[in-house]
């Protein structure tokens, strides 16, 4: 049968870890997928960044986009790929640019989630310009950063309306706190939030694509043991709620690769960050969880670059509203919601896709973390990260969590 390639590129910035493993995999399952008469196999390679001509065709069918959230050169390239070549993208880059963290909390307050209370406050300092004083002058009103304690009760947070890594987050336990972290807010404009609390579980979904992997977090540990081993973290219908939840959040702003935080809260959770669309994919802070990631991005990149999976450019959230303004609990509207998103992710496709296509899959991955290949990987992740002293005790760390791994969900 004549031979089809189909390219996937990879647009990194400071991935070491997961590429590295993404692509030894991928040369050890050597696919072979018959369609249409013919066999498609499949090219991994790494994106350049380099001058272009907007006319220039795209070689790649699929590319992992991990630079878009930042990087203008690489987001504008994806742009005009997709526009001029179909090209098919992880995640839609208009969203990503978009939709900040105050986009999010609207959007899904208006589907009925249980968002914290949330306020804008405006910025404390300004950068200069001309019509500035006139437009203060005329319309900005006094306001009392401290009254917002009462409204919303203690702890709550202050933190940039727009997110960014835990960038600038404070929490305020009193007034006093409340008011420091705005003085020293500068020009950001910030939000407000009320706090979950007390909570009793905080969990971080993992989406990608119909994919969805659920983990107790603890933010307040190293960044090393924040994602922890716990594996009983809640009951079925629970771990079920919170995948509807990821499922429909991502489908709503096209993000495919995403995570959501919730906290529970006298047995309801309540989604509290979900405008993550370039999640953590690095082994130093995800560990035994790390080669779960890796089959997914493997399992979703293939899938949609095998069957020519068409890019949705654009966002239609009015499906969304209609059942938002329909009657019926929330759980109700959530089922839904995530019937919504299951069409949308193809996933009864996709499931029958990995069956036919990616049984091997697993036996693969699971002999190649055990290989010295896979050890290298996180020691050169652990390397750029860690001071030489402690190279090969976090290497160890986080190759034994990946053996146990292997002992408990690899085999």
């Amino acid at each position: 049968m004549t031979e089809i390639t189909r390219n996937i590129g990879l647009s990194l910035g400071a991935d070491i870890c997961w590429p590295a493993c993404y692509e030894n995999i991928m040369r050890r399952l050597d696919l072979r997928i018959p369609h249409d008469g013919q066999t498609l196999r499949f090219n991994v390679e790494r994106v350049m960044i380099e001058p272009y001509d907007l006319r220039q065709t795209c070689k790649y069918d699929v590319v992992i986009d991990r630079l878009t959230h930042w990087y203008h050169t690489s987001r504008e390239w994806i742009k005009k790929a997709i526009v001029m070549d179909g090209l098919y993208v992880f995640n839609n880059p208009w969203a990503v640019q978009s939709m900040e963290k105050h986009t999010s909390y609207c959007a899904m307050m208006r589907l009925g989630m249980p968002i914290p209370t949330t306020w804008m406050v405006p910025p404390k300092e300004y950068e200069p310009n001309p019509d500035l004083q006139p437009t203060l002058a005329r319309y900005a009103k006094l306001f009392d950063v401290g009254r917002l304690g009462p409204k919303l009760g203690f702890p709550l947070f202050v933190k940039p309306y727009d997110g960014g890594g835990w960038r600038s987050v404070t929490k305020c336990d009193d007034e006093a706190k409340l008011r420091q972290a705005y003085e020293e807010s500068g020009k950001t404009v910030m939000h407000v939030q009320a706090g979950v609390a007390p909570f009793d579980r905080f969990v971080r979904c993992i989406g990608f694509g119909p994919q969805v992997r659920s983990v107790l977090y603890d933010p307040d540990a190293p960044l090393h043991d924040r994602y922890t081993m716990e594996r009983d973290i809640a009951s079925a219908g629970e771990m079920e709620h919170l995948r509807k939840i990821t499922l429909t959040i991502n489908a709503f702003f096209g993000w495919e690769f995403n995570s959501c935080e919730s906290l529970r809260r006298h047995g309801v959770w309540h989604p509290i960050d979900f405008a993550n669309p370039c999640p953590d994919s690095q082994v130093t802070s995800l560990h035994y969880h790390f080669p779960w990631l890796v089959k997914a991005y493997i399992k979703w990149s293939v899938f949609c670059a095998a069957t020519k999976r068409k890019m949705r450019q654009t966002l239609d959230w009015e499906p969304f509203y209609e059942i938002a303004a329909g009657s019926g609990s929330f759980e109700e509207k959530l089922d839904q919601y995530a019937a919504i998103a299951e069409q949308r992710f193809e996933s009864a496709r996709f499931e029958e896709f990995c069956h036919q296509h990616l049984p091997h899959l697993d036996e693969v991955a699971n002999e190649f973390f055990a290989t010295e290949d896979a050890k290298t990987a996180v020691r050169q992740k652990v390397t750029a990260l860690f001071p030489a002293h402690e190279i090969e005790q976090f290497t160890e760390l986080f190759v034994n969590r990946i053996q146990e791994w292997r002992r408990v969900e690899g085999a």
